[in-house]
């Protein structure tokens, strides 16, 4: 929602400031379909040409990142710290009974509780994983903690390339307004025996490919990019909350310790509470005696 009315301001901003100052929309909306076959193909091509299919898969459906916003809320980051709390529990208690739970987590009892989670295929296998490598009784924790470094600092550098791409575009659509600019430029020259007002309205008509393309690099595509990155390092939070409950684990500090460690480590905007953390936790304990 927001991003939407973001759109409308810069629209309404420009557009309403040019026609205030007297400008014309005539010439704009006459030259504007042109220009953007130009600019906006031009872009697409070279966005298509830069990214394999799957990337560019990937990026088309990051996008909605920008109206819909961060993937987890509060209240997931509280069903995690449950979550976590229930599996070192267990694992505490029964290292075998832990079994059935990473090894078929879409089965596991405990997963199901929590089915925003278990559908999300990265925090279970990171969980699943991190558990599993710390059953095999490693001799030093640091081991397991630097694997879960490299591999979360790969899924992140992974979940950018959108962001990446998109500013790629952004950053190259004030030279292909240009390449439509002089294109303009060079269909004048072909008329260059009309009269001054004919001339005029055709020199207007190239300069729409310079307005549009800083207009889109910096009015849309650049802060689209800058939103999805910003939602992605936001939801990265979440996975970031998984190594930090877990590598409290492997360090044997209390389950209940792990949590707080977890919670505390949570940007403020999306921690839970502590009440509402203990209070979840109490009734899991409830539940279980």
């Amino acid at each position: 929602m927001f991003g939407i009315i973001g759109i409308v301001v810069v629209f309404v901003m420009v557009f309403g400031g040019y026609m205030l100052g007297g400008g014309q929309l005539g010439i704009i909306t006459k030259s504007l379909p042109f220009e953007l076959i130009i600019i906006g193909g031009a872009a697409i091509g070279a966005f298509l040409l830069s990214n394999d299919l799957s990337l560019v898969k990937h990026a088309m459906k990051d996008i909605g990142k920008v109206f819909r916003g961060p993937k987890w809320r509060p209240e997931d980051y509280r069903d995690l710290l449950c979550l976590l709390f229930e599996l070192i529990r267990v694992a505490r208690a029964s290292p075998v009974a832990l079994e059935e739970h990473i090894e078929r987590p879409a089965e596991s009892a405990i997963f199901g509780r929590y089915p925003k989670i278990r559908h999300d295929r990265e925090a279970v296998d990171l969980i699943c994983d991190t558990l599993r490598a710390a059953s095999m009784n490693y001799d030093d924790p640091h081991q397991v903690e630097e694997v879960l470094d490299k591999r979360m600092e790969t899924a992140q550098h992974h979940a950018l390339h959108s962001s990446h791409a998109l500013q790629s575009v952004a950053d190259a659509l004030p030279a292909l307004g240009i390449v439509a600019a002089v294109l303009g430029v060079i269909k004048t020259m072909g008329s260059i025996d009309q009269p001054p007002e004919i001339l005029g309205k055709m020199i207007g008509g190239a300069l729409v490919g310079t307005f549009l393309g800083v207009f889109l690099a910096y009015g849309i595509v650049g802060p689209f990019a800058t939103r999805v990155k910003a939602v992605v390092e936001e939801d990265g939070h979440f996975y970031q909350l998984i190594r930090e409950v877990l590598v409290a684990n492997l360090h044997n500090h209390p389950a209940g310790i792990c949590i707080e460690v977890g919670r505390q480590n949570t940007p403020y905007a999306v921690r839970p509470s502590f009440a509402d953390v203990e209070t979840a936790l109490r009734s899991l304990k409830q539940e279980a005696a």
